[in-house]
């Protein structure tokens, strides 16, 4: 964990809802998987907000608008600067990868599917990425990751865009591994479809962020856990649904 104070560069509107922020200062070296706590004013406790790129003093966030913090980081604008706890978290395992990782995001969590599938790339990774959405207008970040030179696969529940249906309705033969992270039901869904190895990053309220509150504790296998501190990733036979 780090704390440090970090300016905001940019902040715009993304998709339906979901906005985008690029941070600048001492990020930290947040790896694939981690997430950040922000505090704002006037707001008891942080808000936690999952990485989506970190490089060279550049922080990039991706964050929906759900409740009155979300809503106040829309207003904030350039040269606004924020205090900022980064690092947090265990994040993804790169090496259990295999030859052709297969990465899968719901809504917002498709953005810390972006930071691991730059780094699998670089590896030399033939890497898959299947985006979920709702409808359309919440598509992001499509074009970003074929950029990277993934293969990507668009999935949307009323049909609108892409493939009708859920992640579980795109999933290929051959992937050799998965990483995922979204809502539960979608989580709970590729458990129970998928025949591979992966690993899960889950969604959970978060009091402190660093494993203090106990508050984001679920069970697993192993005996309760904190999603802030022993996760948010946690490997697929890990976790008891």
């Amino acid at each position: 964990m780090k704390q440090t104070v970090l300016t905001v560069k940019e902040n715009r509107a993304l998709a339906k809802s979901v906005y985008i922020m690029t941070l600048g200062g001492d990020t930290g070296a947040n790896k694939p998987g981690q997430f950040v706590e922000i505090k704002l004013d006037g707001l008891y406790l942080r808000r936690p907000i999952s990485v989506c790129d970190c490089e060279n003093g550049y922080l990039t966030i991706i964050y929906k608008v759900v409740g009155s913090g979300t809503e106040q980081m829309t207003g904030l604008k350039e040269g606004d600067r924020l205090d900022v706890l980064t690092c947090l978290g265990n994040g993804y395992d790169l090496a259990a990868a295999g030859d052709r990782p297969l990465l899968i995001g719901g809504g917002v969590g498709v953005p810390p599917m972006y930071l691991l599938a730059k780094e699998l790339i670089k590896q030399g990774k033939e890497v898959s990425v299947i985006l979920g959405f709702n409808t359309r207008d919440e598509v992001f970040f499509e074009d970003e990751f074929a950029s990277l030179g993934c293969s990507v696969t668009v999935t949307t529940a009323d049909g609108s865009y892409g493939v009708r249906g859920f992640v579980t309705d795109a999933l290929p033969d051959n992937a050799s591994y998965f990483y995922a992270c979204g809502p539960k039901p979608m989580l709970r869904a590729l458990s129970e479809r998928t025949d591979i190895p992966g690993e899960f990053s889950l969604e959970e309220r978060m009091g402190c962020g660093f494993g203090a509150c106990m508050g984001c504790s679920v069970m697993t296998k192993s005996g309760a856990k904190r999603v802030c501190k022993d996760g948010p990733v946690f490997k697929k036979e890990e976790l008891i649904w």
